[in-house]
């Protein structure tokens, strides 16, 4: 099993060591993590800063590998934060710097972020999904150095009820921009940890995205201590193999593999 979403602390919202994760993985019996670790340039919070030394990183990313080498496979990701005004950067960071694993995330909208509420204050439900879903359309048309979008529908976690609509028409928009650029999404299995009904993307979407042709689907637990290492996985995988995916995917230099969800199932057993 692999989990591709994992954050240490390099990650400025992550106290937890490289070596508890690895060890709590290895104790799960997984076969692969990759280490995503924010960057979120011009984060409008200014209490935190989502950024950290990419050199020391590198080093202790190749520090991790030799050491449990024969254990678990360790790889190299990104979170990036993305916003219409940051892409050239994101750009620059991407010809700059090797990664294994890119996640496409939008944590803010229209230069607000979305944790404290500033975003959502001015705006019903329906409208902050909409504004958000359109930022990100916006994003994607322009931006296509990633692998996988993180948690799609992301807005849903700071909203306190639900929208009264689906939004599919611009989430299908999203999903043909990126799907025929081999770009996938993620299965976030957090949404559960923060009370939603189930990860991130909800079913709906994750049927959607099937329709719209997607296969490229990476499962993250998103997770920022060792114990959430890996979460719901197993559910996770049923709920997918019962959509009609197939696969799910872990990268090596930015190139996709595909293991057998059933597979996978079956080693829980």
């Amino acid at each position: 099993m692999f989990d591709y979403h994992i954050h240490s602390n390099f990650s400025a919202d992550c106290e937890t060591s490289m070596e508890n994760t690895i060890e709590q993985a290895i104790k799960l019996g997984l076969k692969e993590v990759c280490f995503t670790e924010h960057i979120d340039y011009d984060y409008p919070d200014t209490t935190i800063h989502f950024e950290f030394d990419l050199d020391q990183y590198d080093r202790k990313l190749k520090e991790m590998q030799a050491a449990y080498a024969g254990r678990l496979r360790i790889k190299k990701g990104i979170e990036i934060g993305v916003q219409p005004h940051l892409l050239h950067r994101y750009e620059t960071l991407m010809r700059e710097r090797a990664f294994d694993f890119v996640i496409c995330s939008m944590h803010t909208a229209e230069g607000k972020d979305l944790h404290s509420g500033s975003f959502l204050k001015n705006y019903t439900v329906n409208e902050a999904h909409q504004a958000y879903y359109e930022e990100l359309l916006d994003c994607v048309k322009n931006y296509k150095n990633f692998d996988v979008l993180g948690h799609v529908d992301l807005i849903k976690r700071y909203t306190k009820e639900k929208s009264s609509n689906n939004f599919h028409d611009i989430l299908a928009a999203i999903f043909k921009e990126i799907i025929p650029e081999g770009k996938g999404i993620e299965l976030n299995t957090s949404g559960i940890r923060y009370g939603l009904e189930g990860g991130m993307p909800s079913v709906d979407i994750l049927h959607l995205y099937k329709e719209c042709g997607g296969e490229i689907v990476t499962l993250g637990s998103d997770s920022h201590i060792e114990t959430t290492v890996a979460y719901q996985f197993k559910e996770s995988l049923e709920m997918l193999e019962a959509i009609g995916f197939k696969y799910v995917a872990t990268f090596a230099n930015r190139k996709p593999t595909f293991h057998s969800i059933a597979n996978l199932i079956s080693s829980f057993t």
